[in-house]
């Protein structure tokens, strides 16, 4: 079995007797080690709403380790193990599980447009085997692409670094090509499928001496985004990420949601649905907050001045 596979669950203490064990799945394009925290933060939550990995919760991990390929085997492993319901992470998880079984409940932990790729009929009523929480909003990418244009007035073109193989980027990346018109900005599309596409990217990047750079959240880039930003910093590069983590790893500037704010809501989801509720009757959770991350030290090592007016908006600076 391929090194995906191979990446499961520590082993499981046996129950007590008595206790009833309730077995589930959980299925992410990435990795274990990259994941651990979004893992954690989901099983703690769990564990506050009464379900304790190891005594009355069995889960089955799998981990794709950015081989999205290797998804709908994974989900129809799960499928094949009777798990009771499957926790999706990102929308090709997500889809890949919703393809393997229409019967075994569904929950989405962070879905791009679970309309538009047909995870649900609607958000209000999924009416399907499919709920959870999607990352749908219209304006994240304009919204990315205005915040980094206001730290570099003068941004005519920027590299944009996406997984067309993931449908939430596609969804992102039109309404950045939509804002990029508005603004006068030329956007360079780089599409990174699979690790070994990052230094591809890197060097296309490097050649065309971009002034910005924008990485759109992907499981295949957040597994390496302490690469992409020794990249970005090496080169010079200013660069505008999707979620905090990349920040946090050294990059410059980031603008989304709150993923383990994500993962934690997701545990509520289960926990309805192993209490009986039907996914069909739990509308879909769209996200409310959003958070912008600034890292000061890598803005310095840049030569940047962050604007005074984006440094009072941020909700976290880093020094």
């Amino acid at each position: 079995m391929a090194a995906g596979a191979l990446c499961m669950a520590p082993a499981i203490a046996l129950p007590q007797a008595g206790k009833s064990v309730r077995r589930i799945g959980f299925l992410s394009p990435g990795t274990a080690s990259e994941r651990q925290a979004e893992r954690d933060t989901f099983l703690d939550e769990m564990r506050v709403l009464g379900y304790l990995e190891g005594r009355n919760l069995a889960v089955e991990y799998r981990w794709a380790e950015g081989k999205f390929e290797r998804l709908p085997e994974f989900a129809r492993e799960l499928v094949k193990l009777r798990v009771e319901l499957i926790v999706a992470h990102t929308t090709p998880g997500a889809v890949a599980a919703k393809q393997a079984t229409k019967t075994i409940p569904i929950v989405m932990t962070n879905a791009g447009d679970p309309v538009g790729t047909q995870l649900v009929t609607n958000l209000a009523r999924p009416s399907g085997n499919v709920t959870g929480l999607s990352m749908l909003n219209a304006e994240l990418g304009g919204k990315r692409l205005a915040l980094l244009k206001e730290v570099l007035p003068n941004l005519s073109s920027v590299q944009v670094i996406w997984n067309p193989e993931n449908f939430g980027n596609v969804f992102i990346m039109k309404n950045t090509e939509l804002a990029a018109r508005k603004l006068g900005v030329q956007v360079h599309s780089l599409e990174v499928r699979k690790p070994e596409d990052l230094q591809a990217a890197f060097r296309r990047i490097a050649a065309a001496r971009s002034r910005g750079l924008i990485v759109i959240e992907d499981p295949v880039t957040l597994d390496h985004r302490k690469d992409l930003a020794d990249f970005a910093a090496k080169n010079k590069i200013p660069a505008m990420y999707g979620l905090s983590q990349y920040v946090d790893s050294g990059g410059l500037l980031s603008y989304g949601i709150v993923l383990l704010d994500f993962f934690r809501r997701s545990a509520h989801y289960v926990d309805k649905i192993l209490k009986g509720r039907k996914p069909a009757d739990l509308p879909v959770e769209q996200p409310t907050t959003f958070e912008m991350v600034i890292n000061r030290k890598a803005a310095k090592a840049l030569g940047l001045n962050i604007p005074q007016a984006v440094l009072l908006s941020a909700d976290r600076v880093i020094e």
